[in-house]
């Protein structure tokens, strides 16, 4: 295959390869605190409110970062953008490392966010440019399974605590972040410098944001996501807690349990995104409303999981919700920049970021909160159902899908 870019089909498989690791390794530090959160709380002294603060300043740093982001992106190009957003996620993940409390943690996980926040629209960018509209989200979705591979080795951290002091894996993972972001000098190219696409000259960077925020149909699609992404971040967030305080797993059996939703998720994305080119015909909107729909539904069931059969049944709905709730997002991303214009491809991926990101940051405190008040987990995960509900009356009422524009 090769691209109208002129990309043969060795160079885009390579590149793909490459961004799929992009996320992969961006995905394996938050995801590892999550994982590692039943021997991080107790270290660090965090009460659950703020084991689920630690999430909303990860998604503080999507948020701030989102924009500048985007910019970064359709000014310098796929590859330098990648290479700034390793160097950063490292030295979060080294920051987090040498942490003795509260408060460095939480910068720590700022920084993460603000080196996320670079990944997905430097990587949606080089789909869209490599990448045909017929096959786009079939791509999306294959750079997506980074997040869950991520995931999977993430979930791994847990039962390797037993063997290796938390702080230790934290610097193991941001050395092989370095390491990745050396790789991506192969995504530098001069087609990739800061100039116009195709002869069209490239709007000033305020106008673009501006354009973008006075669109209130994409800014529905921005909500939607961010509404979703909150149950999203509430299931990674406690799921490993929630396993073994409530089902009462054994550590490993929950980092099992967690590597198990992630590989789910992988699945759902390449799965999702080939629906959507081919079964949905590029109805994307409507396959979200199914994909949500059903994670609203197995958030609800997790308010029964409990000691009795609690590690099957929990199991069961976590494949469920990785296939639904940690899979929607590469078909959503493909809206997005099939919604704009080549040159603000990075920037509407921020936009939607910031959505997302305004969305984790609310859902784990709110979720920790709820359980701390109430001290039961049912009531945190039958509260998230309702928020997916929300979100998916504000996608099927207030948003139309356009067609792409590519």
């Amino acid at each position: 295959m090769e691209s109208k870019t002129g990309v043969s089909a060795k160079s885009w498989q390579a590149r793909l390869s490459l961004l799929t690791m992009a996320h992969a390794l961006g995905s394996l530090h938050s995801i590892s605190v999550l994982a590692l959160g039943p021997v991080i709380r107790p270290d660090l002294a965090l009460s659950f409110t703020q084991f689920g603060l630690l999430m909303t300043a990860y998604s503080a740093g999507q948020v701030t970062g989102a924009i500048p982001a985007g910019v970064l992106v359709d000014r310098v190009g796929v590859g330098r953008a990648l290479i700034s957003a390793h160097l950063i996620l490292a030295l979060g993940g080294t920051i987090l490392y040498a942490a003795d409390g509260f408060a460095m943690a939480l910068f720590a996980l700022l920084m993460m966010g603000w080196g996320y926040s670079i990944m997905n629209p430097a990587t949606a960018r080089g789909v869209l440019e490599w990448f045909p509209q017929g096959r786009r989200a079939t791509a999306m979705g294959v750079k997506q399974t980074g997040v869950p591979i991520g995931g999977v080795l993430a979930a791994g951290t847990l039962a390797l605590a037993v063997l290796i002091d938390w702080r230790d894996i934290m610097l193991i993972i941001s050395v092989l972040t370095t390491a990745g972001g050396l790789l991506c000098l192969y995504l530098i190219e001069p087609r990739d410098v800061a100039k116009a696409d195709d002869g069209v000259e490239k709007p000033s960077v305020l106008s673009g944001v501006i354009q973008l925020a006075k669109d209130r149909n994409f800014l529905m699609l921005a909500t939607s996501s961010g509404i979703f992404n909150i149950g999203q971040y509430n299931f990674f967030t406690y799921l490993t807690l929630f396993m073994r305080d409530v089902a009462l797993a054994s550590q490993e059996t929950a980092s099992i349990v967690l590597g198990a939703a992630q590989a789910a998720s992988a699945f759902g994305r390449i799965g999702w995104g080939y629906i959507a080119d081919t079964m949905f015909q590029g109805r994307r909107k409507i396959l979200t409303l199914l994909i949500c729909t059903a994670a609203s539904i197995f958030l609800a069931l997790m308010a029964v999981v409990g000691p009795s059969w609690g590690i099957i049944i929990g199991m069961a709905l976590a494949v469920g919700l990785g296939m639904t709730i940690a899979a929607y997002a590469s078909v959503l991303q493909t809206v997005a920049v099939e919604s704009v214009p080549r040159t603000q491809t990075g920037s509407a991926i921020g936009c939607i970021m910031i959505g997302t990101s305004i969305g984790a940051m609310t859902g784990p405190p709110l979720f920790g909160a709820v359980v701390d008040m109430t001290g039961r987990f049912a009531d945190g995960w039958l509260v998230t159902a309702g928020i997916v509900a929300v979100g998916l009356c504000v996608l099927k009422f207030r948003y139309k899908e356009r067609a792409s524009i590519h």
